[in-house]
């Protein structure tokens, strides 16, 4: 297994990689930190109708776009990703919603 070096000391496309998928590890288990967020906002609103939030999409989203362009990658990228991510979440939230109600 190739040591996870920091992205400016690779030297090789091993260690690119290496840190490419630590990265998306770490990813991972930060996205199932907010899916289990979205099961207790679930379980925490009373009506149905409260999952979808546009104001609050917007929200995460231009959050997203401004976190990327503190941190120096594309504003755009940020604003797909979010997107597809939030309405991932939204659908997530609502099937668990509809759970509790069984």
């Amino acid at each position: 297994m190739t040591r996870v070096l920091a992205p400016e000391e690779c030297s090789t496309m091993p260690e690119v990689r290496a840190g490419v998928d630590a990265t998306d590890r770490a990813i991972g288990a930060l996205l199932a930190t907010r899916f289990d967020y979205m099961r207790a906002a679930a379980r925490i609103k009373p009506e149905r109708g409260q999952v979808r939030d546009e104001a609050r999409k917007r929200q995460v989203i231009d959050n997203a776009m401004a976190d990327a362009r503190a941190q120096g990658w594309p504003e755009q990228v940020a604003v797909d990703l979010w997107e597809v991510l939030v309405e991932a979440s939204i659908a997530y939230e609502l099937d668990r919603w509809d759970e509790t109600q069984r």
